[in-house]
C-alpha cells in the first residue's frame, strides 16, 4: 500500500474541493448561462427561475419545447403574416445587379 504524507493528502483534499466547488457553480448556473445566450442570439428575455422551473418539471426537453416556442413567437411578432392571398414577393427572385 502507498502511504502518503499529510502534505500530500491536504493536496489532494483541496484539489478535490477546488472541483468539487467547480461542479457546483457550473450547475448552478446553467439556467443563467442559458438565458444570457437566448436573450444574445433572439433578443427574447426570460429568468433562469423560469428555465429551472421547466427544467424541474419537464426536464431537458421541456426547456428545448419553451425555447423553440419562444423562438417561433418571436419569429411571427417579427414577420408579416403570409396567407394564400398575399401577392409574393418578388424582390427575392429578382437577380443582383452586376456592378
Amino acid at each position: 500500500m502507498i502511504e502518503l504524507s499529510l502534505e500530500t493528502v491536504e493536496l489532494l483534499l483541496l484539489f478535490t474541493g477546488a472541483l468539487l466547488l467547480v461542479l457546483i457553480v457550473s450547475v448552478i448556473s446553467r439556467p443563467l448561462i442559458f438565458t444570457q445566450y437566448l436573450h444574445h442570439m433572439t433578443g427574447i428575455r426570460l429568468s433562469p427561475r423560469d428555465v429551472s422551473r421547466v427544467f424541474k418539471t419537464r426536464g431537458r426537453a421541456g426547456v428545448r419545447e419553451m425555447f423553440l416556442d419562444l423562438i417561433i413567437r418571436e419569429d411571427l411578432k417579427d414577420t408579416p403574416r403570409i396567407t394564400p392571398d398575399t401577392p409574393p414577393d418578388r424582390e427575392i427572385l429578382t437577380p443582383l445587379e452586376e456592378e
